[in-house]
């Protein structure tokens, strides 16, 4: 009777400890310091970097017993901007950081970052580890210092190596500088050897290709050339950089602006081999133009790494084409900044740290990053070697970050967001399906003014 009555209270006992354990785990929540990372800002919302990302918080919470890194993903980067902006409304919701996040992304929320350069000298934290170039991006004048170098993307050329040997094309140039052999004469690789290249690798359902007198446009089963998951400023910085505001306040598009989007218009309405919105939208080239395998080239940033596991076929990277004998290759860099909302920036101050150390390489080849650390950038390589064994041009990516237009394509400019909201509705008439009937330098015009517009307002 007496061991009946002890296993009964034992099996109490049990039964009480593990309904406690979910208000014992509260409790030592509670005793921690809670850091919430945000992300999708930018990169971070495809399924294989949420698996790293992950990885990296759970490898952070083990290494320590004072913080609790928790995280808070958005839908997708699209979405991501709203979502921010609605848990800022109220300090029970805000993130303490952000990130990675591009210029873009951050000059959305323009004036909610942290000076965190008291919280680098507080720690003693080490920024001659990174070009002062790069930590010159993130000094913002009387704001301070709003981030530190992390990752790095320059622009490069993806092209699908299958294509160009089903087409009997040479590849693009691995090197700055040298020529490309077309019908065998050698030529300057430009923009305009790029088009006539798309061309022949843009074919139909009847095997004619876009130089051919016989292409069905109404029937292409493959594109020559595509700008992956651009921007209106980057497409335009490909012809080389320039300031949409001048000192005096006044907007005005250049010469290069103008001829670069000519030559898109030309690509989809006229030569066929840039695919427009509707046929990058379509079954054709899915999961994205690239990764589809039916497009021979993409001018991209080299975080498009993260996006191509689906592609089947043998890939690599070259350098980007000339405009006027001149080399633009407009590059991504991204970081974690620490919002002025932040009940604990130097717990905060902390992940970061982890974030730009232990962390750093695992989340960088998540990203398709470039390390802005010059110690780690041989080992991100040979991750990505392995991973991708089909390219071999990796050695053109520190050349290529030397080729980034000035200013950023992301440049802050007053009235940001709805600068950019109208730079975007600009893009979508270009590749739009009533675009074949657009005039593009009235067009331009008219963006302008709209720019100039909505400069003054500000």
């Amino acid at each position: 009777m007496k061991t009946n009555f002890r296993l009964r209270s034992l099996v109490i006992l049990v039964v009480v400890a593990l309904a406690l354990l979910p208000a014992l785990s509260t409790v030592k929540a509670q005793d921690k310091t809670v850091v919430t990372w945000f992300i999708g800002l930018g990169t971070g919302t495809q399924a294989q970097q949420l698996e790293a990302q992950k990885a990296v918080a759970d490898a952070f919470n083990a290494s320590q017993d004072k913080i609790e890194l928790q995280l808070h993903i958005a839908a997708n980067n699209q979405a991501a901007p709203d979502e921010l902006a609605v848990l800022l409304q109220s300090p029970d919701t805000a993130p303490d950081i952000v990130g990675p996040t591009g210029f873009s992304g951050a000059n959305a929320f323009a004036g909610s970052w942290m000076d965190i350069r008291p919280l680098v000298e507080a720690a003693g934290y080490d920024l001659k580890q990174f070009p002062e170039s790069l930590v010159n991006l993130y000094e913002a004048g009387d704001e301070g210092l709003l981030g530190v170098p992390f990752a790095v993307y320059p622009g490069v050329l993806y092209y699908n190596k299958d294509l160009f040997d089903e087409a009997g094309l040479a590849y693009p140039p691995n090197e700055f500088g040298a020529k490309y052999e077309l019908n065998g004469a050698e030529v300057d690789w430009s923009w305009d050897t790029v088009a006539e290249v798309a061309k022949i690798l843009t074919v139909d359902a009847n095997g004619n290709d876009a130089t051919s007198a016989d292409f069905d446009a109404a029937a292409i089963e493959q594109y020559g050339f595509v700008h992956q998951w651009a921007i209106q400023r980057s497409e335009w910085y490909t012809f080389g950089g320039f300031e949409i505001v001048g000192a005096d306040g006044k907007v005005v598009l250049p010469e290069s602006a103008r001829a670069e989007t000519q030559w898109v218009w030309n690509g989809i309405w006229k030569d066929h081999f840039i695919p427009s919105s509707t046929a990058s939208g379509s079954a054709l080239l899915q999961p994205s133009e690239f990764a589809s395998g039916k497009v021979g080239m993409a001018r991209v940033m080299l975080w498009y790494t993260c996006c191509l596991g689906d592609l089947k076929s043998n890939w690599d990277i070259g350098v980007v084409p000339s405009y006027n004998g001149t080399y633009y290759a407009p590059a991504d860099a991204d970081t974690f900044r620490i919002l002025k909302s932040s009940k604990n920036p130097e717990a905060a101050f902390e992940v970061m740290q982890y974030l730009l150390g232990d962390g750093a390489l695992q989340l960088l080849t998540a990203y398709g990053a470039f390390p802005a650390r010059a110690d780690i950038q041989e080992s991100f390589v040979k991750a990505l070697s392995e991973k991708y064994p089909s390219v071999t041009n990796w050695q053109i990516i520190q050349p290529s970050l030397e080729k980034a237009p000035s200013p950023h394509h992301e440049s802050y400019v007053p009235n940001y967001n709805k600068v950019n909201d109208r730079l975007t509705t600009f893009r979508q008439l270009v590749y739009g399906d009533t675009g074949k009937d657009l005039d593009v330098n009235a067009e331009l015009d008219k963006l302008q003014a709209d720019l100039q517009t909505l400069v003054d307002e500000k």
